[in-house]
This record gives C-alpha cells, sequence and structure tokens, in this order.
C-alpha cells in the first residue's frame, strides 16, 4: 500500500492505475484519503470456471427477476457503499460515475418487483474487466447480477475478470488467488486485446446464459 499523493484522483490516473495493477482504496465513507494497494496475491474469476450451484440454477430457472444493464449505475455504487464497511468514500464515488459517463464502467442490476434488488459493476479495458464491489437487498440477488456478469464477460470475449481479493463467498463461486507476477502476465496480455462489454443481448435466453457456465455442484 502507498499513500495517495496530490493531484486529486482522475479518471484517467484511475484508469493508468489499473493498466499498471494497482487500485486505490479509502479507509472509510468519510475517510478524504486515499491509498494505493498493489496485492501480492491477487483475487481472479476464471472465466471458464465460474461456479453456479443447483440451488442457483434453480432460482435462475425459476425467473422473477429482471437484469438490467448501466440502468442504475450511480444506484449500484450507492448500495455497494451503503455499508460499513465501506472503502468508497465520496472521491471514488465521482471518479467512478465519470468513468461510467465515458463508458469505462459498467453495472448489471437485478430489479424484482420492480425495486433495485442487488447489483456489481466494475470497470474495462482491453479486454480485462476490473470488478469493484457488488450488494445484495434479497437472497441471491448479487449472485444473479454475477452470473448475468460472466455470461457478458464471456460473450463479449473478455480474458480478465479481475476480483482484486478474494472472500469465501466468492471463493465459493468459483473465484481463486494467484500470484502478483501471474496476474501481471495476465492483465499485459488482456491489455493487447478487444473486447465489447455490450455485445450480449439483452434478451438472451436463460438457458444460454447458464451455457456460459462450465461448473455445477
Amino acid at each position: 500500500m502507498y499513500p495517495r499523493t496530490r493531484p486529486p484522483l482522475s479518471p484517467e490516473l484511475m484508469l493508468r492505475a489499473y493498466a499498471a495493477g494497482i487500485f486505490p482504496m479509502s479507509e472509510g465513507a468519510d475517510d478524504d484519503d486515499l491509498f494505493w494497494v498493489d496485492p501480492q496475491r491477487r483475487g481472479v474469476f476464471p472465466l471458464d470456471g465460474f461456479h453456479i450451484s443447483r440451488s442457483l440454477r434453480r432460482r435462475i430457472r425459476r425467473g422473477g427477476f429482471e437484469v438490467r444493464v448501466n440502468s442504475s449505475f450511480a444506484e449500484v455504487v450507492h448500495g455497494c457503499a451503503d455499508r460499513e464497511p465501506t472503502w468508497i468514500n465520496a472521491e471514488l464515488f465521482g471518479v467512478y460515475l465519470a468513468l461510467h459517463q465515458a463508458g469505462f464502467a459498467h453495472s448489471v442490476e437485478v430489479y424484482e418487483d420492480g425495486d433495485l434488488t442487488g447489483g456489481v459493476f466494475g470497470i474495462t479495458l482491453g479486454a480485462a474487466y476490473f470488478g469493484e464491489s457488488m450488494f445484495s437487498r434479497r437472497p441471491d440477488a448479487s449472485k444473479l447480477a454475477l452470473a448475468w456478469l460472466v455470461a457478458r464477460l464471456n460473450y463479449g470475449g473478455f480474458r480478465l475478470f479481475d476480483t482484486q481479493f478474494v472472500t469465501e463467498h466468492l471463493i465459493s463461486l468459483g473465484a481463486v488467488e494467484v500470484p502478483r507476477a501471474d496476474y501481471r502476465e495476465g492483465l499485459a496480455q488482456a491489455l493487447t486485446e478487444t473486447a465489447d462489454f455490450h455485445a450480449m443481448p439483452s434478451d438472451l435466453p436463460v438457458q444460454d446464459v447458464l451455457q456460459l457456465s462450465t461448473q455445477t455442484s
């Protein structure tokens, strides 16, 4: 971790940092300071190894929810920041919104009964997707968003899904830790390629979304 130096964080600096393999965090929503993080072991989702459990598969097939893309980006970031502890302060929030407006940051949202119940957001560069955070207000909502996100990344030709760190929850879904050198190698390759976050049709049949995952239990 490295102390932040001025000037304030900008979208351009954020993208350069991600391309170099580092990312900023704060100690909390009310902390104006930021620090750069370069983990020795990095969390990634192998895009051919996302794990959809049988229970989640049944939930997907049961339906009763709607998945949207970039329809409520600010609300998704707010949902991710609206908890304790959080590492998203006002400065980061503003940069995420600016990156979204510039076409580099995207969200996948889950709606149930007209309400936003879960979502995930992240940043794209080349064929890399840098997952920032996700939230859930109803059971399985964030898992649904993540399943649709992985399907979208596979459909659009992405090569790297960076989760920054891993948690037990992410590990249960297929995330793994890799050494920093391996991550940097995969990142460098992904940045030389192109991918399209918007390639997947919004009305892709559920069965096709499920087929984009490769593991079941």
